[in-house]
């Protein structure tokens, strides 16, 4: 199956490589990689499979989708982006948020993310307290596999939970900047006094079909490196990218 992607002009493709350089300086400068990330995968994760509505059109910056409580603080990096966004009126909000996701995991260090933009639409929350069976009955509505939810739940990577935001405090990982396989060799390790493990990690442990996937990830880098960038791809794409 070969997905079609829509025809951009050399105007659009051009803003989207300079928009790139202007996204890379701001995340390096305020070190906010894992919120960008974090405001992708949301903006994407309204997707439903069956009724084919929702997905990464940019909605998430208006304020009744923002407000909802799984998106607590993805506002601070509406602000951030917002002047940049304002440098690049061509941009579609759909294209510039999801372009925002891939340079944060590039400039951390993670896999190299293809884009495709979809300039005419100018139109995932992991959940701290659930099981496997709840992961993929959110993550299978969009059409995700098990290997998708685990090889996307390495983005915890990066970033660390906030207690105003989430009711948790902490990161997963020694190094919440750094993209790399860290989070399931500490989630193998077993949980340590200054790092979080949310019931929600623990369940891809419980479930064998998802533990599988854990230990290899842990064991082999380029593999998560390659199915993470695979998974993000399909995510950033739900609901404009057809497969012919």
């Amino acid at each position: 199956m070969v997905k079609k992607y829509p025809a951009v002009s050399d105007e659009y493709q051009k803003a989207v490589e300079k928009c790139k350089r202007k996204l890379r300086g701001l995340i390096a400068e305020k070190n906010c990689a894992p919120i960008m990330l974090c405001l992708a995968w949301h903006s994407a994760g309204t997707f439903d499979w069956k009724t084919k509505t929702g997905g990464p059109f940019g909605t998430i910056r208006n304020s009744t989708e923002l407000s909802h409580e799984a998106n607590n603080g993805l506002d601070i990096a509406v602000r951030l982006l917002e002047p940049i966004k304002e440098q690049f009126p061509i941009l579609s909000y759909a294209d510039f948020y999801q372009l925002a996701g891939v340079v944060s995991v590039e400039v951390t260090g993670g896999p190299e993310i293809p884009f495709h933009p979809a300039p005419w639409m100018h139109l995932l929350s992991f959940f701290c307290d659930i099981g496997s069976d709840h992961l993929r009955d959110v993550f299978g509505h969009m059409g995700l596999s098990d290997k998708d939810i685990i090889a996307l739940s390495g983005g915890h990577t990066l970033g660390r939970c906030h207690k105003e935001r989430s009711g948790f405090e902490g990161a997963w990982t020694p190094n919440p900047l750094i993209f790399d396989n860290s989070y399931f060799k500490e989630l193998l390790s077993g949980e340590k006094e200054d790092l979080i493990q949310l019931p929600s990690d623990k369940a891809l442990l419980e479930d064998p079909v998802f533990r599988s996937f854990v230990e290899k990830y842990a064991a082999d880098e380029d593999a998560f490196f390659h199915d993470y960038a695979e998974a993000h791809l399909k995510l950033s794409e739900l609901g404009f990218a057809e497969t012919e």
